[in-house]
């Protein structure tokens, strides 16, 4: 997934903030998960959600106002009722800037932890 940094991703020095790391995060996961044929809205109406139980950023090299980020999701890991998500970010000169992890947990309405359904688990596999 490619990504053109805006003004309103940056702060006052015209570095992204890191909050919107995690906002870039979940684009690439969502964009992840399309294109293996699953869509989040059809998950929530099945009943199926996700939380983000732990979440690793490492910053690595500043990235800047203009910039054009290429993010590199996918899945490293796969239980009953666990994902887990690794991500390289590129800029525009193939640097690496960033490195993250995020490990998600299914979970239904209420908010407690639901299995996985098999044909998720083998569409991510």
């Amino acid at each position: 997934m490619k990504i053109r940094i805006y003004y309103h991703h940056t702060d006052s020095g015209g570095v992204v903030y890191y909050g919107e790391y995690l906002k870039f995060l979940e684009e690439a996961r969502t964009e992840y998960l399309e294109d293996k044929g699953l869509s989040i809205k059809e998950l929530l109406k099945e009943g199926i959600s996700f939380v983000v139980r732990y979440q690793e950023i490492e910053y690595i090299k500043p990235v800047f106002y203009g910039d054009i980020l290429e993010i590199k999701a996918k899945v490293t890991d796969i239980s009953e009722i666990k994902i887990t998500f690794d991500y390289d970010i590129h800029n525009q000169n193939s640097q690496i800037t960033t490195k993250a992890k995020t490990v998600l947990v299914c979970v239904d309405r209420n908010l407690k932890p639901k299995k996985l359904p098999p044909d998720l688990i083998k569409k991510l596999c």
